[in-house]
């Protein structure tokens, strides 16, 4: 029931190629075929995107008109529309130049064509795919790359549908990647070599700030905190978890008020900390002394983390900023972003439990999440209310950003099953996940890459897409598969 605060969004641009030739030899075409331009950006608007249309760019002089106006437009990804033959020479010196994403649109509107009544009008109506291999040959010697080409019929193409909603929802990662404000708060937990990242290569790979925060200012929104805000947050707690009575683990109690105060009032804190710093996502990680106000507050951003990671607000324990990075990419291709790890095999049935500790994305948990107050947080100082759910069944995508000896990032992606069973009663995040040929293979080559143990989980089949987001951002990425 929670809303999405950080909307999805991105600016896409179309522009129609073809040769200005055909005007004069065939009178009728090119009103016919901006008609088509106009039909294609209805798929795209589908998608719930801004769309920015260039019209029709039939020479080169166009080109680089067209060129100047895209330069100032931010745009996202760009969809080249062939619908006809073009010389590449219209399309040239925008390929070279502008330093967006683009797609090639193939898309013609007559699934076939009737060769009884054929003629060259009704080709050229259809002839989308004609110039396609000049425009790749072309960007390919201009040293610059097509990303993609969507080929299918204008009408009814559900390929093609799918495909263009895969580029906009690319788009709305890469939208909200540039400036994205990714906060870090306290140190790395101690001895944890692979949490370590360095802010200014961060910004560097994913055109992101990296505000660093102090814990004073969490503990400074701590106390200004009013009881409304209290009182609104623990009426969406209440609605949104359930508190059942604990089950066998001693370390675990149904939660208790003060701790359902204590979730509440931080998470109203966690608000204030996010408008006032204008954060797009935050890794933290903290231990204060023993009573200190600084370990109260920073042992108790669970609950209120895991409603701003449904809200569209990527937020993690531990200082991980890697995987902070890697759920906000999740969470804007729409398919959840959980903070995740490896947890216990299950060798008898081929799954391993995977979850974590922390903060988890509400949006994608099979029923409500779980509500339990742990005496004590295992490997940590604190404790109090703390999360426990089970990942939606069915397809999963996990996203591990890991670094070489040469400090370059580099994505580690697998796909599984997030299948129906028993999970522990702990107060923490728990899913049986399968993976191909067997759990215990995919699992060893998964880690022979290098990851760090976290990473991020989400529902559905997606390593295809993030592989083309990390290609876009020249990161090198592997698809782990199990053979």
């Amino acid at each position: 029931m929670l809303e999405r605060k950080n909307k999805r969004n991105a600016r896409i641009g179309i522009f129609a190629v073809a040769h200005d030739t055909y005007w004069h030899q065939f009178p009728g075409l090119y009103e016919n075929i901006m008609g088509y331009h106009k039909d294609a950006q209805k798929i795209i608007a589908q998608n719930d995107v801004e769309i920015i249309d260039y019209g029709m760019v039939d020479s080169s002089i166009k080109g680089y008109e067209a060129l100047k106006k895209m330069q100032g437009d931010n745009l996202d990804v760009i969809f080249c529309n062939m619908v006809t033959y073009a010389t590449s020479s219209v399309y040239a010196p925008i390929i070279r130049d502008l330093n967006v994403p683009m797609v090639l649109l193939a898309v013609q509107p007559l699934e076939a064509m009737d060769c009884s009544k054929a003629c060259t009008f009704m080709q050229l109506e259809n002839d989308a795919i004609c110039s396609v291999p000049e425009f790749i040959c072309v960007a390919n010697r201009l040293n610059r790359k097509i990303y993609d080409v969507i080929i299918g019929v204008l009408y009814n193409d559900k390929r093609v549908e799918a495909e263009v909603k895969e580029w906009c929802d690319i788009a709305k990662v890469l939208h909200d990647l540039k400036g994205a404000r990714m906060g870090l708060m306290g140190h790395v937990m101690e001895a944890m070599y692979d949490m370590h990242a360095d802010p200014t290569a961060v910004s560097a790979a994913f055109g992101c700030h990296v505000p660093l925060l102090e814990i004073e200012d969490a503990v400074e929104a701590y106390n200004e905190v009013t009881d409304e805000e209290i009182a609104a947050k623990k009426e969406i707690i209440e609605r949104e978890f359930d508190m059942p009575n604990p089950v066998s683990d001693p370390v675990t109690v149904k939660v208790t008020e003060k701790d359902l105060h204590e979730a509440a009032k931080t998470a109203a804190a966690l608000d204030r900390l996010i408008e006032k710093f204008k954060l797009t996502g935050l890794a933290y990680y903290y231990e204060g002394s023993e009573g200190s106000i600084q370990r109260h507050v920073a042992s108790s951003f669970i609950v209120g983390n895991s409603i701003l990671n449904a809200e569209g607000f990527p937020m993690c324990g531990e200082y991980d900023i890697k995987t902070c990075i890697a759920m906000l990419i999740m969470d804007r291709l729409d398919i959840g972003g959980s903070f995740a790890e490896f947890h216990p095999f299950g060798f008898d049935e081929d799954y391993i439990f995977v979850g974590h500790d922390g903060p988890h994305h509400m949006r994608i948990a099979e029923g409500k999440p779980i509500l339990r107050s742990l005496l004590k947080y295992h490997g940590k100082p604190g404790n109090g209310a703390s999360v426990e759910f089970k990942l939606k069944e069915g397809p999963i995508t996990m996203l591990g950003i890991t670094q070489g000896a040469n400090g370059k990032f580099r994505f580690i992606i697998g796909e599984g099953e997030s299948k129906k069973g028993a999970i522990p009663p702990t107060g923490n995040t728990n899913t049986r996940g399968y993976f191909e040929p067997n759990t215990r293979d995919f699992i060893k080559k998964w880690v022979m890459e290098g990851p760090t143990h976290h990473y991020a989980l989400g529902v559905g089949h997606h390593a295809k897409t993030i592989k083309k987001i990390a290609d876009i951002l020249g990161i090198e990425a592997v698809i782990v598969k199990g053979e």
